[in-house]
């Protein structure tokens, strides 16, 4: 479990951070299962040929559910986490055809469809994770897939022109076309324009309509449970923020919350979402439809998946300042030694 900290903690700094307010048997298994789906896509988008990666990914997961893992940490880790919350299979091949969708190459054209690829890379993510938590009713469900897809989105708003400089493009192209810019020339020579932020606003704008349903099912969440969760969703928005506050700008920088702004919004944690029950009655987005018709709706499922009570953790602040100086060490040590 240990190294799956670690993938943790080098992969997604706002994951790491949030983790720390989630009780400790929840903090362990959320670990294992973001390392699987870390090394997935590293094995996918990194290795020199992603289709056996994918072959080998779908391979290790038919053995895992057999209850027959691969000798490697991160498959035993994740195979007790399948045993322990009955995770359905269906949730990790969805995760595994957004990134053969990465392979493919394949082009956006609408809205709708980024948010069909934000519902395998990552509303998957936010269905797995209300499951470790014992969640199993649909409406919850669907909101946990809301606030993944909101956070991939607000990804690719980040990631504008790192994403263009690699020859991908997750920005809807019927916005950029509507908006008077040709995307494949964009590609060729990707440039900050007042049209862009036009399209990047938009999606942000989506986004945060996503953050706003999710509210609500992070009421519905065990109490012990919320506040990781919601400091998870607060720092991803704040990305977004960020972004805006750029000017939609995110070819020549990166957004980046700082260190006093996270600190700030994390201690805004001890105040959680207003109540918006209304949000609950929403119908599940279609493109999150087939996440949730993955999920066992019956009795004999739910008797076998009652939730799991933890208890809530004490002293958020003085938890807050020892994870904060905690990535200060491994900052330092992460930092090249220079002879003088």
């Amino acid at each position: 479990m240990n190294k799956c900290r670690r993938l943790l903690a080098h992969g997604s700094k706002s994951f790491y951070i949030a983790s720390h307010f989630l009780p400790r048997g929840l903090r362990e298994s959320a670990s294992g299962l973001y390392s699987f789906c870390r090394i997935a896509d590293d094995l996918v988008d990194l290795g020199e040929d992603p289709r056996r990666a994918l072959f080998s990914l779908h391979r290790r997961l038919d053995l895992i559910y057999d209850d027959r893992p691969e000798n490697h940490p991160i498959d035993r880790v994740l195979c007790q986490i399948v045993i322990d919350h009955k995770l359905p299979r269906g949730l990790l091949d969805a995760l595994l055809e957004g990134f053969e969708w990465d392979t493919d190459g394949r082009n956006y054209h609408t809205l709708a469809e980024v948010s069909d690829y934000g519902a395998r890379v990552a509303g998957t993510v936010g269905v797995m994770m209300a499951i470790l938590m014992g969640i199993k009713d649909h409406a919850t469900l669907a909101r946990a897939a809301d606030l993944g897809v909101a956070m991939q989105l607000t990804n690719i708003c980040r990631d504008v022109g790192e994403d263009a400089r690699a020859g991908r493009l997750y920005l809807p192209r019927d916005l950029m076309y509507k908006a008077g810019i040709d995307p494949d020339n964009f590609l060729r020579n990707p440039a900050p324009s007042a049209q862009l932020a036009q399209v990047v606003q938009q999606v942000l704008t989506e986004a945060q309509r996503r953050y706003e349903l999710a509210d609500e099912g992070i009421r519905q969440l065990p109490r012990s449970c919320r506040p990781g969760i919601l400091a998870a969703r607060r720092l991803y928005a704040e990305i977004g923020q960020t972004v805006a506050r750029n000017h939609y700008d995110s070819i020549n920088q990166r957004a980046v919350v700082s260190r006093g702004r996270k600190l700030r919004i994390l201690l805004g944690l001890i105040r959680g979402p207003d109540a918006a029950p209304e949000y609950m009655l929403e119908p599940c987005a279609a493109e999150n439809q087939f996440l949730l018709d993955a999920v066992p709706h019956t009795d004999e499922w739910q008797r076998l998946n009652q939730p799991r009570h933890f208890s809530a953790k004490a002293s958020w602040i003085l938890e807050l300042f020892m994870v904060m100086r905690e990535r200060d060490e491994m900052a330092a040590q992460m930092q090249p030694h220079h002879r003088d």
